[in-house]
């Protein structure tokens, strides 16, 4: 590797380097401790000081240097890990510069001119790989030391590098934590101890940060079953958040199928920089705390004062811009924070330059100002230019002024409403889709009731139009801490559509996406997928009790709404509990409100909840539980199995305490969530838990606890509800109200959030990112559990033997999708599938695994043997095999009798493993690899050869299997019948075999020979199957006389066309003899097809002790275990 020259005292370094070769110019030397004479005290020392100093000089053993004439001064300009690489180098500047260099007059331009020429090659280099880091000459130095520790495949990216200590017990070993794409490695010398060791990211369990009197603070990492403390970081917060970065984009990509669409900083696996994600973090995090659509960006932040006209005070915060809106959130405590859309913008002024202030002036005569702002010039002009409105004439000098010219502008628009562009509805909807909430439909508001209820929600009606005149309406509102009382107290009834989309961020959606849903429920309609039966099944299930849904009318708009979403995301498509909370979202909105509301839910706000694992509810129940662990620590010590809360709670998270609260109590929960995200649901988890403490702990068993819970749920009430009795939900638990009195619902939810109010989103968050880990590990878990209990019935293999078995196969299916940027092995896993096809391989990453593993290591055509082997094992025929299928495979090589294995090598030549194309391959002499062999292509082409196989064969070679996976609808039936006729399989008979013909059986042959080589009696066993080979061919011939006694007497067996077709015996060195060849000899005019049985096979090679003994050898199951899993990464990368 090339090096940016640097200066070297060559009088400091000679007591650890050592000269190989120099000439007038350059010095090539090596590291003492490497190469000839190493190990030793130096040895010790100098791999000591080459681990803990960051300096690729003390890391590479090989270096050159620069020698200027007459000086002590030399300049380091390269350095390699081995010799060959090193004189690569070396004899680039002999055969490139040294001609050159005897031009130059002076030493100083000899070495100007040997700088700019390795300064060139190095930008060279690094002009596409190295372009995104932070510092590149840094960065190729620890790519290096990556690179030669590690030895993984070229293509896997390094994204970041830290020193570190690793904690063994309780020593601390100073090294390097290396992050990269796919893996978390550490390496460590120190006085010839080292520590070296990868960990997959896709295997951790657990990742956090931890501190304790040993360990002021370090990270905690756990895979494989043992747990690794990482400490002294320089920037311990940095290095735990690209980790968890890390462990999760594996998770996503590796379990999810998440393909990063859209997405440029994970979207190649191969382009991956430290950047680039802490970018990308930083947009996530903006975009949730301001509830911004996915499409948003973190462009800019300003730090400046917003005038607050309610507060009358400039509260300090900072401005976030981005493509398409501009944000303020204070830090001084005081909570405001205000989100205003470009779309919305009508003037923006700059009216004093002393103040640095900026006036933006938006719909609703309304204007902000912001002052100190640093460069308040660039921020006026950039949102002037992305809103498309021009500066006022001239700049005015007062804030009154400037106020009174947006004031003209919004007059404008008020008296020409046909320029203004609605935030909704800005396209005609279609006359299929309702326009106007349920709830309006089924319960008008009397403005002539007068009873105590309805003047209550009269009056909040009120205080909430006193909100809006002092805070703003819409989109810019300002939003306080007064804005989250309000939503405490309730919300109208008129206005709960209208607050949810704003608080939601959904009207941002349904802003940029005008007609969208229209369009969605025209292309949905009629579409018959596994998604819309199951939304049909739910129509009627969904708030059966409502009137609204006991008409034509909800059932038709719940259709409408859940049916266009599953056609928009088919990744999802339908889960159950969305029908009751689109319901719900249908009572209070129309039907494209209440679908852009369900959007933010599904997509934004409760991320992974509505999957088939339903991961993102389990996330957010594990969240619960560590809560009620820190803040209920009597509860959890009474009740010490915490799967209680997991199990009683998954329907609060999953539809937002609709399913067990009465409507009129649920919708107020659903007002809060709307507000404060998730943290609003797990705060009132708590707040009942807290509520119904002293009868939780007098509980005897799980089955008393959760009819207490049931009971406290029936006695909720919203006593200000106005909703007539037909809509209020019925109590549907237990008449016996003595254990549990009326509880008002606002009563709660204000307990909650005074209790619990202080629990931060931040923290939530993180504590999300931490246990999704676990729960998706544990999901795995139960998975492999699963399998092998499956498999353990059908193989002789050990649990402890199947365990690590099952942990190759999935490595190496992974393997396969690490450094591709859209792998076709991610779409064969589908945790919707049953569990033994979660996991499946291609060929190529079959033949890999079954190579490492199968018994036969040094037979030379074991690329031909791996594919005939998984064509027989793929009994379905769909280009998968899966963990069963290959267990049972290897179960036969490694423990299977005799006749087992030599009737699956029979069979390995029987279609549909072996097709007649392949027989046009000449014989094979002993050491020769298939390198011409028509199977051996990387593609999975050769399947269209099969009569088996459906004659369209996708571009990847792999044929699907029926039933149809996917977006298309699931034919249960087959599935059923494929499972009926696997319990009604029975054992093969050999009777049952086919016959083999001369083509298979001349192949068979050429197999045995090939699986002899390299053993210690492969002469006996060449003799050995030569015997046999013409003992059968005898007997072939003897029974074709006897069959056909007519017939004219047939040449002598060596001039008959099966003896030409004789097999030859591999030619050997040394005196190893070959078996008899048939001389070459004209065809008989009429070619005799012959064949064998499996018996008459069987029979023969019985008679040959050495085959027998040969096929009976145990095998080291173990070794060969342990020899896969050494080599499974270094196989990869030789690939």
């Amino acid at each position: 590797m090339w090096l940016k020259p640097e200066e070297v005292l060559l009088k400091n370094a000679l007591k650890l380097w050592v000269t190989e070769t120099s000439n007038d110019y350059f010095v090539l030397q090596r590291r003492r401790g490497y190469g000839e004479g190493g190990g030793g005290l130096t040895g010790l020392l100098v791999g000591t000081l080459d681990t803990v100093l960051d300096s690729t000089a003390k890391v590479a053993p090989f270096r050159i240097l620069h020698q200027t004439p007459d000086s002590q001064v030399y300049w380091s300009i390269a350095c390699g890990a081995t010799k060959e690489e090193i004189n690569q180098h070396w004899d680039w500047l002999q055969q490139n510069i040294m001609r050159t260099l005897s031009v130059f007059d002076s030493s100083e331009d000899i070495t100007s001119f040997v700088q700019g020429k390795i300064r060139g090659l190095i930008a060279e280099e690094g002009k596409v790989s190295l372009v995104l880091e932070d510092d590149p000459e840094k960065f190729r130095e620890a790519l290096l030391r990556f690179e030669k520790w590690f030895c993984l495949p070229e293509k896997e990216k390094l994204v970041t590098y830290y020193s570190c200590s690793y904690w063994r017990g309780r020593v601390p070993c100073q090294g390097w934590l290396y992050l990269s794409t796919n893996f978390l490695s550490f390496y460590s010398y120190l006085l010839g101890a080292e520590v070296k060791f990868i960990i997959s990211w896709d295997e951790i369990w657990k990742l956090e940060k931890t501190s304790s009197v040993i360990l002021a603070e370090s990270i905690h990492v756990a895979a494989r079953g043992e747990d690794h403390y990482f400490s002294m970081f320089l920037h311990l917060h940095e290095t735990f958040l690209l980790m968890e970065q890390l462990a999760d984009y594996a998770i996503k990509r590796l379990f999810d199928k998440e393909t990063f669409q859209g997405d440029p900083a994970l979207s190649d696996p191969l382009q991956i920089t430290k950047r680039g994600l802490e970018t990308r973090a930083r947009n996530e995090q903006f975009r949730a705390f301001f509830r911004l659509p996915r499409e948003e960006n973190l462009l800019e932040v300003y730090e400046s004062f917003l005038w607050v006209p309610f507060s009358h005070f400039n509260t300090l915060g900072k401005i976030c811009v981005s493509e398409n809106y501009l944000c303020f959130a204070s830090q001084d405590g005081s909570q405001c924070y205000v989100i205003i859309p470009i779309r919305e913008v009508v003037s923006v002024e700059k009216p004093d330059s002393s103040s640095r202030a900026v006036t933006v002036c938006v719909r609703g005569k309304r204007a902000l100002r912001f002052s100190e702002v640093r460069d308040y010039e660039r921020l006026a002009d950039g949102i002037r230019r992305r809103c498309g409105v021009m500066a006022s004439p001239q700049h005015v000098a007062s804030g009154e002024v400037s106020g009174e010219a947006c004031h003209a502008l919004i007059e404008h628009f008020e008296d020409n409403p046909e320029e203004v562009t609605l935030m909704v509805g800005q396209k005609s909807t279609s006359k299929a889709v309702s326009t106007e909430a349920l709830m309006t439909v089924f319960h008008p508001q009397d403005a002539e009731n007068l009873d105590p209820k309805m003047l209550k929600e009269k009056m909040k009606e009120q205080s909430w139009n006193i909100h809006f005149a002092e805070y703003g309406r819409g989109m810019s509102m300002f939003r306080t801490k007064k804005t989250r009382d309000l939503i405490v107290r309730g919300v109208p009834e008129a206005l709960r559509g209208e607050l949810w989309l704003l608080f939601s961020g959904a009207v941002n959606d349904m802003a940029t996406h005008p007609g969208y849903y229209s369009e969605l429920v025209e292309k949905s309609l009629g579409t018959s997928t596994l998604a819309t039966d199951e939304i049909e099944r739910d129509l009627h299930r969904s708030l059966p009790e409502h009137p609204a849904f006991q008409s034509d009318t909800g059932i038709s708009a719940l259709r409408r709404v859940l049916t266009a979403y599953a056609y928009r995301n088919p990744k999802i498509g339908y889960c159950q509990a969305m029908n009751i909370l689109t319901s719900v979202l249908l009572l209070y909105a129309n039907e494209e409100e209440a679908f852009w509301l369900l959007v933010a839910v599904c997509e934004r706000m409760l991320p992974d909840y509505f999957n088939r694992r339903i991961i993102g509810a389990l996330v957010d129940q594990a969240v619960f539980e560590e809560l009620i662990r820190d803040q209920l620590s009597q509860l959890t010590e009474h009740m010490t199995d915490m799967t209680f809360f997991s199990s009683v709670s998954l329907s609060w998270f999953l539809t937002l305490f609709i399913s067990v609260l009465p409507i009129e109590s649920a919708v107020n929960v659903v007002d809060c969530f709307f507000y404060d995200g998730i943290k609003a649901i797990l705060q009132l988890g708590l707040a009942i838990l807290d509520y119904n403490m002293e009868h939780l702990l007098s509980c005897r068993d799980d089955a008393e606890a959760v009819t207490i819970l049931n009971k406290f749920f029936d006695s909720v009430t919203n006593k200000d509800s106005p909703l007539p009795p037909t809509v209020q939900q019925a109590p549907v638990g237990n008449n016996d109200k003595t254990l549990h009195p009326k509880v008002d619902i606002i009563d709660l939810i204000r307990e909650a959030y005074e209790k619990y109010g202080d629990i931060r989103s931040e923290e939530v968050e993180s504590m999300r990112r931490r246990n999704k880990l676990y729960v998706i590990q544990t999901l795995e878990d139960t998975t492999k559990q699963n399998v092998l209990r499956v498999v353990s019935q059908e193989v002789k293999f050990s649990a402890v033997y199947l365990d690590d078995l099952y942990a190759l196969f999935k490595r190496q299916h992974f393997l396969s999708c690490y450094w591709m940027i859209n792998s076709p092995v991610l779409l064969h896993h589908d945790p919707s599938l049953p569990y033994l096809e979660q996991y499946q391989l291609g060929h190529q990453q079959f033949r890999t695994l079954f190579s490492l593993l199968a018994p036969w290591a040094h037979c030379v055509s074991h690329d031909a043997l791996s594919l005939w082997a998984f064509r027989l094992l793929d009994e379905n025929q769909d280009g998968l095999v899966n963990f069963k299928e290959f267990c049972c495979g290897l179960d036969i090589l490694f423990s299977g009798s005799f006749t087992e294995k030599l009737k699956f090598l029979f069979k390995l030549h029987l279609p549909p493993a072996f097709t007649e194309v392949e027989t046009g391959s000449p014989v094979l002499s002993k050491g020769h690899r298939l390198s011409h062999f028509s199977p051996l292509s990387d593609d999975l082409s050769h399947f269209s050869r099969l009569a088996v196989s459906s004659p369209d064969v996708p571009e990847d070679g792999v044929i699907r299997k029926s039933p149809e996976r996917g977006r298309g609808k699931v034919d249960l039936q087959a599935y059923l019948k494929q499972w009926q006729d696997e319990l009604l399989k029975k054992e093969e008979s050999i009777k049952d075999l086919p016959r083999i013909n001369q083509h298979q059986f001349i192949q068979f042959s050429k197999t045995l020979y090939n699986l002899f080589h390299g053993d210690p009696e492969e002469e006996s066993l060449y003799r050995a199957v030569a015997r046999v080979t013409s003992l059968l061919l005898r007997m072939e011939e003897v029974g074709r006389k006897l069959q056909e006694p007519s017939s004219p007497p047939s040449a002598p067996l060596e001039q008959t066309p099966a003896g030409k077709e004789a097999p030859a015996a591999p030619s050997s060195s040394g005196d190893s003899p070959s078996p008899p060849a048939a001389p070459d000899a004209m065809p008989a005019p009429q070619e005799v097809e012959w064949s064998f049985a499996f018996e008459q096979i069987l029979a023969s090679l019985l008679n040959e002790p050495v085959i027998v003994h040969f096929f009976e050898k145990p095998v080291d199951i173990q070794a060969k275990l342990d020899h896969a899993r050494s080599a499974q990464l270094k196989t990869r990368a030789n690939q």
